[in-house]
């Protein structure tokens, strides 16, 4: 003998509320997610679960409405993991010109030192070769040149010493952006 069984009357109406007001939550779901996401707010359970107005347990519980969430978090994740990349690069772009303008400088400054050193050592051997045959006044005119020349070189000196410092500053800034980008990338590749 075949027997079926069927649900009372009383039973199949809890069922079917059940299931209108699981239709309702899940739709309330979808439409907080959609909100989420217009307003680029950030995605969480517990965010969806207050403004959805349902327990934390039915999204997790519930595969339709734990979908739609993950879902909504993972393309929030990617749309932040984009826009942190995006800025990072920018950031590493003015530190990296400002290292290559510094590092640019510092060879200027080295090249104009050893050209003026060249100078004086030319002006001082024509001193050496011709100083018998110079008055008192040739001899007073190439010792202010030489003066002003070696003022020169203290000031390019230091010049030198400011751009050294320079670069090593945006060096130490361009390492403390790669430690961080590659802190914010580590965040973003481990799951919350």
């Amino acid at each position: 003998m075949n027997t079926v069984t069927v649900p009372e009357p009383r039973t199949a109406a809890a069922l079917a509320a059940r299931r209108r007001k699981t239709e309702a939550a899940l739709e309330r779901v979808h439409q907080t997610v959609a909100g989420l996401r217009r307003e680029k707010a950030q995605v969480s359970v517990a965010a969806v679960a207050r403004r959805a107005d349902v327990s934390r347990t039915f999204l997790y519980d519930n595969p339709e409405a734990r979908a739609a969430v993950a879902a909504a978090m993972a393309q929030a994740g990617e749309r932040q993991s984009r826009m942190l990349a995006e800025q990072d690069d920018e950031r590493e772009a003015t530190w990296r010109e400002r290292a290559l303008n510094a590092e640019e400088a510092l060879k200027a400054a080295h090249t104009e030192i050893l050209s003026q050193r060249s100078r004086i050592g030319e002006l001082l051997g024509q001193i050496r070769d011709l100083e018998a045959e110079w008055t008192q006044e040739a001899v007073q005119r190439i010792t202010t040149e030489n003066t002003t020349l070696k003022q020169r070189i203290r000031q390019l000196t230091a010049d030198n010493r400011t751009l050294e410092e320079r670069l090593q500053a945006a060096r130490s800034n361009l390492r403390f952006q790669d430690r961080r980008i590659a802190d914010l990338e580590a965040r973003l590749t481990t799951p919350g």
